[in-house]
């Protein structure tokens, strides 16, 4: 579990801001959730049988004996929500939410055991034309951020029934090569052996070659389903590759899913991922209803972002130096006015006092790109003098009726 520091908060606060956008553009309402849950409701929505809760999952007993959890994850948060208030079984209803996650795992770079997660969910569309929403969504947030370099790979994963029978024949091939298989994946073919399709293990990857495919025991909706969104998707010019192998790594998935990913992370290469999940409201008590939904990792998004030139962190616009009988109370009353006058200004106020000199150093490490300075003269004089400490442009005195036009016209000029 990380700090994340002053100096990286740039890189979150656009990913943060950004997706704020994109989601109010698309109609999305947030929803903030606890970080704590009965377990009960991960262990219905995710299945016991996944990694994630036969072996990830913070769990504890309360003064109550009640089992519960640190969320992992966002999505079986956001459905309780929704069925416990009421917003469900209308009009469709767009939500979306960010915070931290938490996961017993082996920490790597882009993985670790409390993690932060952005979302989104869209609840009551069960036609490929809300699959088609959630992509252009994940698509526009990619292009905002100027991130280029993300690959979106697609599969289906039929209905239930569908899905049942294949896992029977999968269950049947991954049987017959048992003695090929370590340990650790024949115990994932006896919990789920969809599971297997995700290994990144070459030997293991090589042997599913020759395994059936998903897509050979899809009905004639689930198929016609799956190509009417690819057909959406080629009409938007949204790039996207084919991946029988994909099936998400959560029980309540169905349909669609998805993920984009990266080649730039190393194995931690998937970005934002997702799909359909027309049956976890069911699971989670309340009447069957349509939903499909991502979610994306803030950690290795902020990765990517590291790698452009033009994010940078915000400037401090001034420093205001103080020296001399009155300054200092005349400077708190500047700063006051100032900040209170120019939306955006980013001032610091010299604390602690100090010389000139001393000053001027404080100013000069804090990367302002200017000094305001307060000496008895201008005090008297009701002035503030203006020091550019990174170019060489002449100071200047102005009025304490000047200044607040001046400043606002420098940053808006920035």
């Amino acid at each position: 579990m990380n700090d994340i520091l002053p100096q990286d908060m740039h890189y979150w606060q656009t990913l943060e801001h950004t997706a704020e956008q994109v989601f109010s553009a698309f109609g999305f309402e947030q929803i903030r959730l606890p970080l704590l849950e009965k377990t009960d409701v991960f262990i219905r929505a995710i299945g016991s049988a996944t990694d994630v809760v036969s072996k990830e999952m913070y769990s504890f007993d309360d003064r109550n004996n009640e089992s519960l959890s640190l969320r992992p994850e966002g999505t079986a948060g956001v459905v309780r929500a929704a069925l416990q208030n009421g917003l469900l079984y209308g009009p469709s209803r767009r939500l979306w939410y960010s915070g931290a996650m938490f996961r017993y795992e082996r920490p790597q770079k882009g993985r670790s055991r409390q993690f932060h997660q952005i979302g989104a969910e869209l609840f009551g569309a069960p036609g490929p034309d809300a699959d088609a929403e959630i992509l252009m969504l994940g698509n526009d947030l990619w292009r905002r951020l100027g991130l280029d370099n993300l690959r979106l790979e697609i599969n289906t994963l039929g209905n239930s029934d569908e899905r049942a029978l294949y896992r029977d024949e999968l269950y049947s091939f991954l049987k017959a090569h048992e003695a090929e298989l370590d340990h650790q994946t024949n115990e994932r073919v006896e919990r789920n052996p969809l599971r297997v399709l995700d290994s990144k293990d070459p030997k293991v990857r090589s042997l599913l070659e020759d395994a059936p495919l998903l897509t050979d025991y899809l009905g004639e909706a689930s198929l016609g389903h799956y190509q009417q969104l690819k057909r959406y998707l080629d009409g938007l010019g949204i790039i996207y590759h084919e991946n029988p192998r994909l099936v998400r790594g959560l029980d309540y998935y169905c349909h669609t899913v998805f993920e984009w990913i990266t080649d730039e992370l190393g194995a931690q290469g998937t970005v934002c991922a997702g799909g359909r999940y027309d049956k976890l409201i069911e699971l989670q008590g309340g009447k069957p209803w349509p939903g499909i939904g991502f979610a994306m990792g803030e950690e290795r998004l902020v990765e990517l972002l590291r790698h452009k030139d033009d994010i940078v962190p915000p400037l401090t616009h001034a420093f205001l130096v103080a020296v001399g009988e009155n300054s200092t109370e005349s400077a708190i009353k500047l700063a006051y006015d100032l900040r209170a006058g120019i939306p955006g200004l980013r001032l610091l106020v010299n604390l602690n006092g100090g010389s000139f000199k001393t000053q001027f150093k404080r100013a000069d490490r804090s990367n302002a790109l200017f000094a305001l300075v307060l000496g008895e003269e201008e005090v008297l004089e009701q002035k503030v003098t203006i020091k550019f400490l990174r170019s060489s442009e002449e100071q200047l005195k102005l009025g304490r009726d000047e200044i607040v036009n001046w400043l606002r016209s420098y940053i808006e000029a920035l």
